[in-house]
């Protein structure tokens, strides 16, 4: 095994990280198990989910270019339109550009970030 064996942790750039681990908190059903003024995270099954305030902080305007997106994550689910919902019912918003609808559905969470729900995830 090499000196680097798993994926520990992502960070989310944000502007009030309790606010955005709230998100996340009720999206994926997971406790928020840190928090101080300017860090949150959550524990999922291998991996830590984190937010940090970063000061002056400016949500992508994906699909544009202008300000790229900091991150993209991607959750499977067994339904697009039931993940969209959920997402949706807990504070995200539907991006107005879809590229693929059958395949992903493209979202934006609080601090504007651009994350998919979709089908192709293998289990």
């Amino acid at each position: 095994m090499g000196e680097i064996s798993k994926l520990g942790a992502v960070s989310l750039s944000c502007p009030d990280p309790h606010a955005l681990a709230l998100f996340y908190s009720a999206l994926l059903e997971k406790e928020i198990t840190f928090e101080s003024d300017d860090f949150s995270a959550i524990q999922l099954d291998n991996l830590w989910l984190t937010m940090q305030r970063v000061e002056g902080f400016k949500a992508s305007t994906w699909p544009s270019s202008e300000i790229p997106s900091h991150v993209h994550l991607d959750f499977s689910v067994s339904n697009l339109d039931a993940g969209q919902a959920a997402a949706i019912a807990v504070g995200a918003t539907l991006a107005p550009d879809q590229p693929e609808p059958d395949r992903w559905r493209v979202l934006l969470d609080p601090a504007g970030n651009p994350f998919c729900v979709t089908m192709l995830i293998p289990d």
